[in-house]
């Protein structure tokens, strides 16, 4: 059995994400005429067209576009392999993917990535924010951080810390409009909803043996929680929302957390990865570095979070 072409496929796969030669040849430090002599090697031995080239543009082959993701993969593999077997033996170095939400990310991210950056300099990180659910494998991410129950997977998944949420209102609001005592009074205000997939997704709360469920109903419905904070400082309504978006708000009074003696069903942070256990070095340092810092950070904010819900004032 013939051994697999990998320079082949590596400079296939550099070219289709590139969309050039030329591309191609200066990612991975090849001459343009090794790069296209590799895929043209690469095409003969496989009997098919990878690439439509013409004098201007380059572009998959239906073949190719049906090819790719596996090519993509069995480079990753080789490159992760390499990288493992060097182990701590070269300074970390190369290209990271990481996907977050959008809040989450420019609220927390910060900090843990400039403290990586700074011990690994020749780490280049591109960071993808985003509310949209993403697919890892299928758009090159390395590490995705994501908040939410985590369905059946093949992802590999390490759950970093609870993410503390609470129901919100400005206290001009509450003296307008009254301060709801069950969540079922709920239904006589305006509950701004807050979600990623559908309008219509219901409360859950709970308290010891009770539970009650309730569907906003306000004027508003949005997939990010920052454009709503405003909102509920100027009392348009009420919302549930995490601590880390609603955080400043909640630290200066301009909002106050109600129904404090009941609970929400617990949002986790959590760190994905593409199945594959070989990763480059880099990419397991951040991994543990996002799990560290992140999981510190998300104690602090549960810790602040359980003394603001049980402060005498709001008792």
């Amino acid at each position: 059995m013939a051994l697999p072409d990998y320079e082949g496929w590596a400079c296939f796969v550099a070219v289709a994400d590139g969309g050039s030669f030329t591309a191609a040849a200066a990612a991975l430090g090849l001459s343009k005429a090794s790069v296209s002599k590799a895929v043209t090697r690469l095409e003969a031995s496989l009997g098919i067209t990878l690439l439509h080239r013409s004098s201007r543009v380059v572009a998959v082959s239906t073949a190719g576009a049906g090819l790719l993701d596996e090519a993509r993969a069995m480079v990753a593999a080789a490159t992760a392999a390499t990288e493992a077997a060097r182990g701590d033996r070269v300074d970390l170095a190369g290209p990271i993917r990481l996907a977050a939400p959008m809040s989450f990310g420019i609220k927390v991210l910060g900090p843990p990535l400039a403290a990586f950056l700074d011990r690994h300099p020749a780490v280049e990180i591109e960071v993808l924010l985003s509310d949209a659910r993403n697919d890892p494998v299928a758009e090159g991410i390395d590490l995705t951080l994501r908040i939410s129950p985590l369905a059946d997977s093949s992802l590999l998944a390490r759950t970093i810390a609870p993410v503390a949420a609470s129901v919100i209102a400005s206290p001009a609001y509450l003296e307008k409009h009254g301060e709801p005592r069950h969540p079922l009074d709920l239904a006589g205000h305006r509950l701004i909803g807050y979600g990623h997939r559908q309008r219509a997704m219901p409360l859950h709360f709970r308290r010891k043996d009770e539970e009650a469920t309730v569907l906003p109903t306000g004027p508003l419905f949005a997939n990010n929680g920052d454009v709503m904070v405003p909102l509920i400082v100027a009392g348009v309504g009420i919302a549930v929302l995490p601590d880390f978006i609603a955080a400043e708000a909640l630290a200066s009074g301009a909002v106050v957390p109600i129904l404090t003696d009941w609970s929400l069903p617990q949002s986790h942070l959590h760190l994905l990865s593409p199945p594959s256990r070989l990763r480059p070095a880099r990419v397991r340092a951040l991994s543990d570095h996002l799990v560290d810092t992140l999981k510190m950070s998300c104690s602090g904010a549960h810790d602040r979070h359980l003394a603001l819900h049980h402060s005498p004032e709001r008792a």
